[in-house]
């Protein structure tokens, strides 16, 4: 083996490790992040420690980077990008974890890329093929089982349907936020994108919640409450953009987006063991079908790949 190819092999590695610890963050939090907002606080005090903690640490980090010159035009745009891509994606995801169950959550954010080519298909111009038209349909029928199961349940450990469609919301909001900034976001690095995106959405919520905030009776939150916000705003924020910048670097689309089913199988797994949640058979095959679209989408070609096809066949 050449020094070439087992330089290229660790970075792939380096980048799949990434991918995997970024996505298992991501399902961590949503039975941590449960367990704190059951005890102590509520989905307002997470999600203004997790807007206020993501933009102090990602402008800490700044100093410490190269520094990007960013024009006035684009300094106004994250804040349009902040309102989609933070503030109703965080506010929907996090209030609707607090009322509906840990697993109904994480396997509504995995419907993200569903969300995404629909938007794409509407705002860019994306080819809508036979594979994605069936990934759709399939990731539909999905949405449904879950909320039907989530509509008849008795308990929040089972789901709640206000909190799906949250959650749900959530990932139309990302879907458009990418759809629409996509281009604005690739034109710098991670830490001038999210410093400045996390800055508008604390300076938008913060007016909003910080009287909720004062409100907290600080000495009676237990310390294991306090901890679990620190893994949501350390890890399951900061942590977890990073480590996905990384393995996005060198990893092609369909790889990272492979990635996306680690997340509720971790959130799954945490939360039945730790009671948190329950699986019915139903939500099971919630899974499978939201899963088996995914794929399909996420498999389909785009309008990129469809054209360089076209100019190969001339």
């Amino acid at each position: 083996m050449t020094i070439n190819n087992k330089k290229s092999n660790n970075k792939a590695l380096r980048a799949h490790i990434c991918m995997f610890c970024a996505c298992a963050f991501w399902g961590l939090m949503a039975p941590l992040g449960k367990d704190a907002m059951t005890h102590g606080l509520n989905g307002i005090h997470m999600v203004s420690f997790r807007v206020a903690g993501g933009a102090l640490l990602f402008w800490i980090t700044s100093l410490f980077v190269t520094r990007e010159k960013v024009c006035l035009r684009d300094k106004l745009l994250f804040a349009g990008a902040a309102v989609l891509g933070l503030v109703a994606n965080q506010c929907c995801y996090t209030i609707g974890l607090s009322i509906t169950s840990p697993i109904n959550a994480s396997i509504v954010t995995t419907s993200m890329p569903i969300f995404a080519m629909v938007l794409s298909a509407i705002i860019l111009k994306e080819p809508i093929t036979g594979k994605k038209a069936i990934g759709v349909a399939m990731g539909c029928c999905g949405a449904v089982t879950l909320i039907i199961t989530s509509a008849s349940a008795a308990s929040d450990k089972v789901g709640d349907i206000r909190g799906d469609l949250l959650c749900m919301a959530a990932q139309m909001s990302f879907a458009l936020y990418l759809s629409l900034f996509n281009r604005l976001i690739k034109r710098y690095s991670v830490f001038t994108v999210n410093k400045w995106m996390f800055l508008y959405a604390t300076l938008m919520i913060l007016p909003f919640s910080a009287s909720h905030v004062a409100a907290i009776d600080f000495a009676n939150v237990p310390v294991k409450t306090w901890l679990e916000t620190a893994f949501v705003v350390l890890f399951g924020t900061y942590v977890a953009y990073i480590l996905m910048m990384v393995g996005q670097q060198t990893l092609r689309p369909t790889v990272v987006s492979v990635y996306n089913y680690v997340q509720p199988l971790v959130a799954v797994i945490v939360s039945i063991l730790a009671g948190i949640s329950i699986l019915k058979p139903s939500q099971a095959l919630a899974v499978a079908l939201v899963f088996g679209g995914v794929w399909l989408v996420t498999k389909s070609k785009s309008r990129k790949d469809t054209e360089i096809v076209r100019n190969e066949q001339k």
